[in-house]
């Protein structure tokens, strides 16, 4: 990678951590005060995720699919027909959302009426960001979106357990802290880009096919709105078949889980150009060793990470004053962290498939996942008392199987695999690591927590080092070593 992608790189996974720490703290200390209004902080979420990906109907993807074939005064063009386009499927919807009102008198109506916004603001921040990150300033977005939220939540919720705000005043507010986001990143780009007012977009489509624009967009959409539906469906199932409190329960899991993929959306956003590239010019040979170099050092720190969450979780929760809410999420942490990391394993799959011929694969492998893990989340909820670990279940087996289906796919069509036998020694290596330091106990669930996760990260790095599985860590190790000879 560039000087630039690396910067753009650390400052990206380093913004994600600092609202990944932000939402650590208020799930451990916050949240669990009022788990009800936290489920359904979630479901508006969910609504507007399921949402705005509609509104994009591809347009975010096909801006990253055509930029490198064309020239800068196509490129404007193109992003400003972008946000024509969302605009007005932003219209048709809100009309769609007031017609489904009339004929289902749905009773939580007003929490779709506030989702709008949000999916709004959210499919222009997608759209902001794809062009941000062919311009390679992908921080300040990234700080903006995955900051603020992190911030206002918390905010929101100590005002409202000290009965400063009403639960729709919070939610009203809440709503309008996507809005600010949307207008500060808007700000920032129209700051470095300026798409000027071309609408005339016969010379765009003559330069690229408007069949195939219109073609891949589709497909583009069908994978992003499925894969959001897949991974969203428990959010729907848990709040009207359960209750709001399992859904923010639920949630304390997904929040805690999620932090292990922090690194692999930064590096997953910003090598989308390079592998388009690749795919573009059939650099089969840099896109084979990129896939495995990423894949393989993302699995090393998912692993790392989990191991810590394994070995530690518990013993944290029971230091907590909240520990007996808390502790009924440990089971989805895990089921959901381990489901992270073999997504992690995987590498840059869906990006391959995404940015080559085969995009159209994406939606078949989606709507497997769809077909997999909504009948599962429903036999779950109806045949079961297995609850929200069952709900986990239900996600972490659909999530094996559509990451096999897409590493098959990838295999029979470019035959590219990211993994090797380093892959499996690192495998073994947090096994056994793991199981070792699962079993010592210290008396205490401080020492517990201080000194397992501690022995965790050491004897894995130095035991990646010596053996030589991972080469990103081996040359930063070395680097720190060659300083503190000098």
């Amino acid at each position: 990678m560039s000087k630039t992608i690396h910067k753009q790189a650390f400052f990206y996974t380093l913004i994600n951590y600092i609202g990944t720490a932000v939402g650590i703290i208020s799930v451990l200390f916050i949240y669990p005060n009022d788990l009800e209004f936290l489920g359904t902080v979630r479901y508006v979420d969910n609504i507007s995720q399921v949402l705005y990906p509609i509104m994009v109907l591809g347009a975010s993807h096909a801006l990253i699919k055509f930029y490198p074939a064309l020239n800068e005064e196509k490129r404007k063009q193109l992003f400003n027909y972008s946000l024509i386009s969302i605009t007005v499927i932003s219209l048709v919807i809100i009309g769609g959302i007031a017609l489904f009102h009339l004929a289902t008198g749905y009773k939580d109506i007003n929490l779709v009426y506030i989702a709008f916004p949000i999916a709004v603001s959210l499919a222009f921040i997608d759209l902001f960001r794809k062009q941000a990150q062919d311009l390679q300033k992908l921080a300040v977005p990234t700080l903006y979106e995955k900051l603020l939220p992190k911030i206002a939540l918390p905010l929101l919720f100590i005002l409202l357990l000290r009965q400063m705000l009403s639960e729709s005043q919070s939610l009203l507010l809440y709503m309008a802290c996507y809005v600010l986001i949307f207008l500060l990143t808007a700000q920032y780009l129209f700051r470095h880009f300026r798409p000027g007012y071309n609408y005339r977009f016969k010379t765009l489509f003559g330069e690229i096919s408007r069949r195939d624009y219109f073609r891949y967009s589709l497909y583009a959409f069908a994978g992003s709105f499925g894969s959001l539906l897949a991974f969203r469906i428990d959010g729907f199932v848990i709040y009207n078949l359960i209750s709001e409190e399992a859904n923010g329960v639920f949630n304390v899991g997904v929040t805690l889980a999620s932090t292990l993929q922090i690194p692999a959306i930064g590096i997953f956003a910003l090598y989308s150009p390079i592998i388009s590239d690749y795919l573009k010019s059939d650099n089969f040979t840099d896109l084979h060793m990129k896939y495995k170099e990423v894949a393989r050092l993302l699995f090393f720190i998912g692993g790392i990470l989990f191991s810590c969450i394994f070995l530690g979780i518990a013993d944290l929760f029971m230091l907590l004053p909240s520990h007996e809410k808390l502790m009924l999420a440990v089971p989805v942490i895990l089921i959901l962290g381990f489901n992270v990391l073999i997504n992690m394993a995987t590498g840059f799959s869906t990006e391959i498939i995404t940015y080559s011929k085969y995009y159209r694969f994406n939606m078949v492998a989606i709507l497997s996942l769809i077909a997999v893990n909504v009948p599962l989340n429903l036999f779950v909820v109806y045949y079961t008392n297995w609850g929200i670990t069952g709900i986990a279940w239900a996600s972490f087996i659909s999530m094996v199987l559509f990451n096999l289906l897409k590493l098959v796919f990838i295999y029979k069509k470019f035959r590219l695999l990211p993994f090797d036998k380093g892959f499996l020694k690192l495998g073994f290596m947090f096994v056994i690591s793991g199981l070792l330091l699962f079993y010592i106990d210290f008396g205490s669930h401080l020492l517990n927590l201080i000194i397992k996760c501690g022995l965790s990260v050491v004897v894995n790095v130095l035991a990646a080092y010596k053996l030589k599985l991972v080469y990103q860590v081996n040359v930063s190790i070395d680097k720190i070593l060659d300083r503190i000879r000098k």
